[in-house]
């Protein structure tokens, strides 16, 4: 973990993570997003795990993309109406990857717009920080903050360790995404936690209220192999540095009851899953 070495803690911490330039990795125009890729699965990989854990982190990024979509016209300046933007776009592109490989190696075939607009809340797999309303800024700062964070480590480990190579390509290509999406979010939360004394008051509150799913992350069985353990402590520690700086307090993770991975979601996933698929829904045989 890199040290805070000046008053952007968001450029320490993006330090180690290369050319930010690079962040916008994925585009659209194309069909098949693993198109020419060997996806041979290895012997040595459980297809029903690969599938789960893809399964999983594409939830994740695709409900996240959703609430950031919501965002487009509503941001306190353009700029960063434009970044929220980007980044969502960034978590699609993931989405898209991660299901492209669970429809391979789950035995079903099935596409990715099948994974996005043909299934019910209670068969997506995200954790349920995810699925939260917006709330205020102060609060989809302080999640984006603590998702990316998360996120970015468990993608870390997948680039390292990852038995299947497609699994561990798309973590790899994310993880400089995920770098700048806490860069971006450690900068906010720098201005809103020492700016005014309502915006700090806002930004205790956003912690308050993402501390109780703060548990969830860090409890749900293994992605693929990734330990829970590690991950809860590197997570932590990133965070703990960027609230220092901000003069803020890493509170203690809460521990809801239910689990986003079981399918055991907040009545709030279902209204913002019938605005994601309403029109892929209405009109089946479509394209566009």
């Amino acid at each position: 973990m890199s040290d805070v070495t000046d008053d952007h803690v968001y450029l320490s911490l993006g330090e180690e993570h290369g050319d930010s330039d690079a962040r916008w990795a994925f585009g659209t125009g194309f069909e098949d997003p693993l198109h020419g890729v060997d996806t041979t699965v290895p012997a040595t990989v459980d297809p029903a795990e690969l599938a789960a854990c893809c399964l999983a982190l594409g939830d994740d990024a695709l409900v996240g993309a959703q609430r950031l979509a919501q965002w487009c016209t509503r941001a306190p300046e353009l700029e960063e109406e434009v970044a929220l933007a980007n980044i969502g776009l960034d978590l699609l592109g993931q989405a898209r990857l991660l299901y492209a490989r669970a429809g391979q190696v789950d035995g079903t075939g099935r596409g990715e717009d099948a994974y996005a607009y043909s299934r019910d809340a209670e068969d997506f797999r995200n954790v349920r920080l995810a699925e939260l309303p917006n709330g205020d800024f102060a609060f989809s700062i302080t999640r984006l903050l603590v998702m990316s964070s998360w996120r970015l480590t468990v993608f870390e480990r997948l680039a390292d360790t990852a038995q299947d190579p497609v699994l561990k390509a798309i973590a790899a290509k994310g993880v400089n995404e995920l770098a700048y999406h806490r860069q971006f979010a450690a900068d906010w939360t720098l201005r809103l936690g020492d700016g005014t004394e309502e915006s700090l008051r806002r930004m205790r509150q956003a912690l308050a209220d993402v501390a109780p799913h703060l548990g969830e992350l860090f409890t749900h069985r293994p992605d693929f192999g990734v330990d829970p353990a590690q991950v809860r402590e590197e997570t932590t520690a990133v965070l703990q540095q960027v609230l220092d700086a901000a003069g803020l307090r890493l509170p203690e993770a809460g521990s809801l009851p239910g689990q986003g991975r079981e399918g055991d979601h907040t009545e709030h996933l279902a209204p913002l899953l019938a605005e994601l698929q309403s029109v892929a829904r209405a009109h089946p045989d479509a394209t566009w």
